[in-house]
């Protein structure tokens, strides 16, 4: 094994139990060749000194431990032509004569050594291709494991990357650069002294390569008594930022130095602005005495002056508390997770029905923010009073780099200027650099650094340019980034696990399969699909009743349980499809060829085939894995197309039409059950075939070969929840919808009301029964609003494990239980499910982490996460073609429907393209509207015209460039015509430009 791999998997601590013997470092064991494993001394190494323990165990008894230190002589130092170290560390590590960009302060051929604070606050400068030759104490791998595991990753990543030359050098296990923690020393000043002697042994030991070389270590600290030290030994050192300036011919690296100190980074003003944060020692004793309660801050999109605390734990009480106004928020950033002080009840307000964007250049206008805050409160009744608190104190920042847009400084020279983040939850970011003519208009990657009590907003430092705001590539990286998408090609650690090609079904894959080429199977997806996970089939048995199998690609054949393959698929946990990428959760090769059940090829499958009669009654079900041999692939128009003519009567066809009748009867009774029907618009676009720019946006038409897919889909997913909940009572990785809390609905039933219609919502099924009767001749499209709106009601499906909860039942399908089982290709959850399965019937062997509820607790807290995140990247992604659509169509005006109501705008939903849009009233520099704003009914009353929810109205649809950072869609209302406020419709300029010339060519 190489040395700078050995160094972090695993020589160290013996612990000597009874026989056993267990080397222990990294979480792994390990023993290895030239490592003494026993008391007596050796060439190759020796013990240093034994501790003994005495530990009780779990009978009652006492266990003697010995814990051995070994030290050894044949680490290697990682230069190449070291003759003192014979090549020990072996493999690929620092330049024997390093090329990096020359330091005025030290122009000889070095390698760099940092101190544990300069990984953990400046891997940015780290991470940058001009620094180089870098050595990675064990002693700092360890610190920073300990601290930060976003950082240790990032490290470890450096490290992997041959073309950085970092090599990790096991000090702690050196016999010359080992130390002992001495008495009165803590362990932070033991650890700084280690650093200390291993820069020292290092410059010792380079010598002894070649006189005239002159390579030295400089070693990096940022802490300046142990530069002082360091400097009082022999050893040359600096900090990070006096090392970066000095590489004189790359200053862009001086932007991305970390601002750590707070000093001379504080606005001019020094004016307090926020409370002092509480120590952590006293927020944990105010959690614990319950003063302070624990949440999530979560930051809100509309209103950065508002935002809420989910509460951790069980207690249903207090589950959100609102915070309002700046001095409240107190310097707490989106996703972090703080303590809050709950306010007595006399003190509580409302949500905010204002819209508030931070527009402001000025950054400390504070006394500005009061008056907006007072914007806030509306006059309420008690009803709407919610828990409300401020933040007293931050546990645990969960900050992460930021895309976004320069806004350039006003002042001429300026070197200080504000970052706007993409995302509206997060506050502006003030950064030092020297690039700015050059990053302005460009899209950048921040990080926060810190936010002192006097600054508006927090401090932070550059990262990386992205590229020219609006360009496809880098708006699409944004989103990605922003979303959190695991992204980067497939690693060759990842790729090596993959079937050798050419693949073919071998006599050792036939073992526990069925062989079902011989039936009629085909697959119906949408147009250009290539990751085709699931086919059907349906034929008539000889007792009279029907055959129905449901095939699913079987990916977990070729996905083995905790290798490099399977640990990268539960990192990505799904596949995103953006609107013209798609990012694949497994490689290509499996995705669209091995495990995709195209037709006319063997493939191996697992299929859940059920005996039915003519009714759609199961009498039989049976799992098996199978190879299948599809017979057609289908898109939803061809396979509707089949079964609607008169003059097709083929295997297939016969097939599809019976599959269409029983899935009739599925949906009738299952919504008979209470199973919900409910809408969201879904759009799709054409693009152009050269350009690959949207040139149309119509709403996505759904056929009866949807609708027979899915019931299909969902009877498979309920029928496999019921056998591996059976097998496995404990482990069975599920997915359940909880009931929205009644309030969730208040919006649905005010709306409904204000058109003289009664929903109600007190079950699933007298929430669809309602949704169904409510329907107006006069207003056709009203039941698809009212659905839309219902589904904003509705709470977020979740993964979880059958033995960490009791509450199984999903319910939008109205289904007492339920998982994931038809798309393994794109959903690690369903690999999870195939394994349970094979399980269960025998097919396939388990490994411990299957029946490990809290191991599988964690996937499914990390499948939640990325299937969310997946869904706002798809979003996203539909928000911004849509941009590129309108930037091309010009301004156009269109019929739309009044889905919000809130108190300075209104929220439209535009049937035509499936958009949603914000139309606001109230204007800078613009005299402002008379609004009255009721909540109760809900309306609102501009210049004596009232809104209410559902109110048809025409819009003007036209691309707002003004802030090149949130390019948007803007409406603004045409009808009714209220003076001040509607604007006329006047032909479009946009129309005349080339883009418009390309869309009448495609009318044509």
């Amino acid at each position: 094994m190489p040395q700078r791999e050995a160094a972090n998997s695993g020589c160290g601590i013996v612990v000597r139990q009874g026989s056993r013997l267990e080397a222990f470092f990294a979480g792994r064991v390990l023993l290895r060749p030239g490592f003494c494993a026993g008391r007596d001394s050796t060439s190759r190494g020796k013990m240093l000194k034994s501790k003994t323990f005495l530990k009780k165990t779990r009978a009652g008894g006492v266990m003697k431990i010995v814990r051995e230190h070994y030290l050894r002589d044949d680490i290697g130092c990682g230069a190449p032509g070291c003759t003192a170290c014979g090549g020990a560390h072996g493999g690929p590590a620092l330049e024997p004569r390093p090329q990096d960009p020359a330091s005025s302060l030290w122009p000889r051929p070095h390698y760099l050594l940092p101190d544990t604070n300069v990984l953990l606050h400046q891997i940015d400068v780290l991470e940058d291709p001009a620094i180089r030759n870098v050595i990675v104490l064990q002693t700092v791998l360890q610190e920073v494991r300990n601290r930060s595991a976003p950082v240790y990753k990032r490290i470890r990543d450096v490290t992997n990357n041959q073309e950085k030359h970092f090599y990790t050098f096991t000090n702690e296990h050196h016999r010359e650069t080992y130390v002992e923690q001495e008495q009165g020393e803590n362990a932070n000043d033991r650890n700084d002294r280690a650093i200390r002697v291993a820069a020292k042994w290092y410059n010792e030991h380079l010598k002894k390569m070649s006189a005239e070389n002159q390579l030295q270590v400089i070693f990096i600290t940022n802490d300046r008594k142990n530069k002082e030290k360091a400097v009082e030994e022999g050893i040359p050192a600096f900090t990070c930022e006096e090392y970066v300036k000095s590489l004189t011919a790359n200053p862009e690296l001086i932007d991305r130095l970390a601002c750590l100190s707070e000093e001379g980074k504080e606005i001019e003003s020094g004016k307090i602005i926020f409370s002092e944060h509480l120590p952590l020692s006293k927020l944990q004793q105010g959690i614990k005495s319950g003063i302070y309660l624990q949440g999530t801050f979560r930051a809100s999109r509309e209103n950065y002056l508002e935002a809420t605390v989910w509460i951790h734990g069980d207690t249903e009480e207090n589950k959100e508390i609102i915070l309002q106004g700046l001095k409240h928020l107190n310097r707490a950033v989106h996703e972090d997770i703080v303590a809050v002080e709950l306010f007595p009840k006399s003190q509580w307000v409302a949500p905010s029905s204002v819209v508030l964007q931070d527009e402001g250049q000025n950054e400390d206008d504070v006394e500005k923010e009061e008056e907006r805050e007072c914007m806030l409160k509306t006059a309420v009744n008690e009803k709407m009073l919610k828990p409300t608190g401020r933040v007293v104190g931050i546990i645990k920042r969960n900050w992460r780099p930021y895309c976004g847009m320069l806004s350039k400084s006003d002042i001429k020279e300026s070197r200080r200027h504000l970052f706007t983040p993409a995302d509206r939850r997060i506050p502006r970011i003030r950064i030092e650099t020297r690039q700015a003519s050059t990053l302005e208009g460009r899209r950048i990657i921040v990080a926060i650094d810190g936010w002192p009590r006097n600054s508006r907003y927090p401090n932070g430092h550059f990262v990386k340019n992205l590229g020219d705001v609006g360009e496809k590539e880098t708006e699409t990286e944004v989103l990605l980034l922003e979303h959190d998408v695991p992204h980067q090609p497939f690693s060759q650690a990842v790729l090596s696990f993959l079937p050798k090609m050419p693949w073919s079904i071998t006599e050792k894959d036939m073992k526990n399969r069925e062989d079902l080429r011989h039936l009629c199977v085909c697959s119906v997806d949408p147009p250009g699909c290539t990751d085709i996970d699931d086919a059907l089939h349906c034929r008539e048995l000889k007792n009279g009743n029907l055959e129905v199998g449901v095939h699913i690609a079987d990916v977990s054949h070729f996905i083995r349980p905790g290798n490099a393959l399977d640990q990268e698929s539960a990192r990505r946990g799904t596949t995103v499809y953006l609107c013209e990428k798609r990012i694949d959760m497994v490689p290509e090769l499996l995705s669209s060829n091995l495990c995709s059940l195209r037709c006319n090829v063997d493939r191996l499958a697992f299929s859940c085939i059920w005996e039915m009669n003519h009714n759609a009654e199961i009498l039989k079900t049976r799992f098996t894995k199978s190879v299948i041999n599809s017979k057609a692939s289908l898109t939803y128009a061809e396979a509707q197309m089949r079964i609607d003519s008169a003059t097709m009567n083929d295997d297939i066809t016969i097939s599809l039409r019976g599959l269409n009748k029983l899935a009739k009867i599925l949906k009738k009774r299952r919504i008979e059950n209470g199973a919900l029907t409910l809408s969201s618009p879904e759009v799709r676009f054409h693009m152009d075939s050269e350009t690959h720019d949207p040139i149309d946006l119509q709403t996505k038409e759904l056929r009866e070969t949807n609708s027979m897919v899915e019931e299909f889909m969902l009877l498979a997913n309920i029928s496999v929840a019921k056998k591996i909940h059976e097998e496995f009572s404990e482990h069975a990785l599920l997915r359940k919808h909880p009931a929205p809390p009644p309030s969730n609905y208040e919006i649905l039933v005010k709306a409904a009301k204000s058109k003289n219609l009664d929903i109600k919502t007190d079950t699933a099924k007298s929430l669809a029964e309602s949704l169904d009767r409510a329907e107006s001749p006069a207003f056709p499209y009203l039941n698809t609003l009212l659905r839309i709106l219902a589904t904003r009601c509705m709470m977020q499906a979740v993964y979880f494990c059958s033995g960490m909860d009791n509450d199984f039942h999903h319910y939008g399908l109205a289904s007492p239980i339920y998982t994931h089982f038809t798309s393994p290709i794109r959903r690690y959850a369903d690999i999870i499910v195939h394994r349970l399965l094979a399980v269960a019937i025998g097919a396939d062997c388990t490994y411990p982490e299957l029946t490990d509820k809290h191991k599988l607790a964690d996937i499914c807290k990390n499948l939640n996460f990325r299937h969310k995140m997946a869904q706002y990247a798809q979003r996203a992604s539909v928000a911004f073609h849509t941009q590129l659509f309108f930037k091309s169509k010009g301004i156009v005006s269109e019929e739309a429907y009044i889905l919000f109501v809130r108190k300075n705008a209104i929220v439209v939903l535009i049937p035509k393209y499936g958009l949603e849009g914000t139309v606001f009233f109230e204007e800078k520099d613009k005299p402002k509207p008379h609004l009255i704003y009721d909540d109760e009914i809900p309306s609102l009353q501009i210049e004596g015209i009232v809104f209410h929810v559902f109110d048809k109205v025409k819009v003007k649809i036209m691309l707002d460039s003004s802030n090149l950072q949130h390019q948007k869609i803007r409406m603004a209302l045409v009808e009714p015509q209220i003076p001040g406020i509607s604007i006329p419709i006047e032909p479009s300029n946009a129309d005349l430009n080339e883009p418009g010339r390309k869309k009448r060519k495609f009318e044509k």
